[in-house]
């Protein structure tokens, strides 16, 4: 029997190896999975954080082990998902030029049906030392839905919505796009420690509140410090979460349990929190 690392109130974490976790879960449990996988980019290099130069390396866990095994890798974990996932749900999952090409071409050899590409652009993005190559300031989100014939969520009137917040009856017809400006962390989501790879609490707000409705079920295989456990709790989804690092998951528990963070998400239906995130 799988036993969480720490389950509460429909937020429950799992630690140990994800591919071997996912295939213990019934088949077509899930409504929506998000993927924030390895990347594979801790080959050494450097970047640039609050103004000092710093390796860009992650962990052992983000390291490349060559191109047939990153392929091989990246396809179980996919195969795995397909299988959990219901026949009407959908799957986000974030990258960079590292990984995301790759993802795209085994998503439609798995029988996935790519719904939108998603370009996450960073206006603080850190600055390029090398000076050889455009400033990375973006991540690519792939969003797909089972199969073909799968009716996905998309809560499309609440993203026309939160697009328009600040002027409602002279946009109200203005639809969300594909391109969206998000800062990297606040201050306030570092309040206990973060993970290298942690994303904003706004990306996974949009994710969520967009493709998943309320009791649904979603899964996170790879949570790292948990952002999208702590969306799926303030927004009343169900929620199981990964890890093999157990550093990462007692920090997403701290979070879980820091009620405030709260205010930081908002619901379309909720006039006064919108201007929280703008």
């Amino acid at each position: 029997m799988l036993n969480p690392y720490f389950a509460n109130n429909g937020f429950n974490l799992y630690l140990g190896d994800s591919l071997e976790i996912l295939h213990k879960f019934e088949s077509e449990k899930f409504d929506l999975i998000f993927v924030d996988p390895p990347y594979f980019l801790s080959n050494g290099g450097v970047t640039c954080s609050s103004g000092r130069m710093v390796s860009v390396n992650k962990g052992s866990w983000d390291k490349s082990k060559g191109f047939d095994d990153d392929i091989e890798f990246t396809d179980r974990w996919l195969r795995a998902c397909r299988k959990i996932l219901k026949e009407d749900g959908s799957i986000w999952i974030s990258g960079t030029l590292h990984i995301i090409y790759k993802v795209g071409y085994l998503l439609e050899k798995n029988g996935y049906k790519i719904i939108n590409d998603i370009i996450w652009y960073k206006p603080n993005a850190p600055p390029n030392l090398s000076c050889k190559y455009f400033t990375h300031s973006h991540e690519i989100l792939l969003w797909a839905r089972k199969s073909e014939n799968s009716c996905h969520t998309f809560n499309y009137e609440n993203m026309k919505y939160w697009n328009n917040p600040k002027d409602k009856l002279k946009n109200k017809d203005k639809q969300m796009r594909s391109v969206w400006s998000i800062p990297l962390l606040s201050k306030a989501e570092k309040e206990f420690g973060k993970h290298p790879t942690q994303k904003p609490i706004e990306l996974l707000n949009r994710i969520v509140n967009s493709s998943s409705n309320e009791g649904d079920w979603i899964l996170d295989p790879f949570i790292g410090s948990g952002t999208t456990g702590i969306v799926c709790s303030a927004l009343n989804r169900k929620f199981i979460g990964i890890d093999n690092n157990k550093e990462y998951l007692d920090l997403a528990i701290k979070r879980f349990k820091d009620k405030t963070k709260k205010d930081l998400l908002f619901s379309p239906k909720d006039n006064n929190q919108i201007t929280k995130y703008l």
